[in-house]
């Protein structure tokens, strides 16, 4: 690994600006702080305090020098020089765009002046994104950067027919677009039994969200069927849900438009992560405290339109939408 540059802090500045009072070697001075000599000399030549009107106040003081470094450093932060690239940002990551999502458009579409998403990380947990509480636009919305946890692994079980073990493998591997993932989800117990489907296509990762009265199997089956029977065959080809009861009437599915279905082992949401991925997404608009009964098909289809048309990572950057679109757009050609 190539060496680690640490700037001198603040407590440094300190300590060198009272050995220098005490007329101490600049050599001394860096084996006490442990740094070069070079670095004590750069810093003295780049930090030191000039007033040509009053030059007996020329030195080097430890605040002047701190606050000088903070200036110099704040000019290559892009965020601070152009206050409109600030601003686009600002608006990406309140339409819900992450800061990777925003990072990597940027590079997609070429744009002059760019940043990556650790530059947006740094801003927001800076001195100048504190102020202003940048760090309330990311994501998840924390005070403290927090590093990576670990990813907990649960048991799998093998069982019928329909388990995820007899799914071909260009459907695992994501090799073949018309493949989704369902799931239901649930609000309070307090708002009743409305709930909202969520279905994801597994290739686009392209996202329909639709309302339920309750969690009756069949109604919900015949809602997909409705959702998905305008589009060609090979676009709604297999679904994957879990194992709960609100699933069982796959076989009205089956039935409805020939789409195959598959069911992940028992507690292994895992195991459909598109969609649940998807969930948590949509619960920054859906969190389970709305009231479900308010809602309309017509409110869910604009947040489904938000998150269809924000840029992904595993898609190169290009939003759902468009992967999607350029999907059916082949399956016409191939049968035009």
């Amino acid at each position: 690994m190539g060496s680690h540059y640490c700037h001198l802090n603040l407590d440094e500045r300190r300590k060198l600006a009272k050995w220098l009072e005490a007329k101490m070697p600049v050599p001394e001075i860096a084996d006490r702080l442990g740094r070069a000599a070079s670095t004590i000399y750069r810093e003295l030549k780049r930090n030191t305090f000039e007033d040509t009107e009053l030059p007996e106040l020329n030195g080097y003081y430890c605040m002047t020098a701190q606050a000088k470094y903070e200036k110099r450093r704040a000019i290559h932060r892009k965020m601070i020089v152009y206050p409109e690239l600030k601003e686009t940002i600002e608006d990406r990551l309140k339409a819900g765009w992450s800061p990777e999502q925003i990072a990597g458009r940027m590079r997609l579409e070429r744009h002059p002046i760019r940043v990556s998403h650790e530059t947006i990380y740094r801003f927001a947990y800076s001195k100048d994104g504190r102020e202003e509480q940048f760090f309330r636009h990311l994501p998840e919305h924390r005070r403290r950067r927090r590093p990576r946890g670990y990813r907990r692994h649960n048991r799998t079980h093998m069982f019928d027919n329909q388990s995820l073990s007899h799914r071909p493998e260009r459907v695992s591997e994501r090799a073949e677009f018309g493949h989704w993932e369902c799931d239901l989800m649930m609000f309070r117990k307090e708002h009743g039994k409305v709930n909202v489907t969520s279905l994801v296509e597994r290739v686009s990762r392209f996202a329909v969200v639709f309302r339920n009265e309750d969690r009756q199997s069949k109604p919900i089956m015949e809602a997909l069927i409705q959702g998905l029977a305008p589009l060609p065959a090979d676009a709604r080809q297999s679904i994957t849900f879990d194992r709960g009861t609100e699933f069982s009437a796959w076989k009205h599915l089956t039935a409805g438009i020939g789409a195959d279905a598959w069911f992940c082992d028992p507690q292994a949401p895992y195991q459909k992560g598109t969609v649940e991925n998807t969930n948590n997404r949509l619960r920054k608009y859906l969190p389970r405290s709305t009231e479900p009964t308010a809602l309309t098909n017509r409110y869910l289809r604009s947040i489904c339109h938000r998150l269809n048309s924000t840029p992904r990572k595993c898609l190169g950057y290009h939003t759902p939408a468009e992967i999607f679109e350029t999907k059916l757009m082949e399956i016409q050609n191939r049968l035009g």
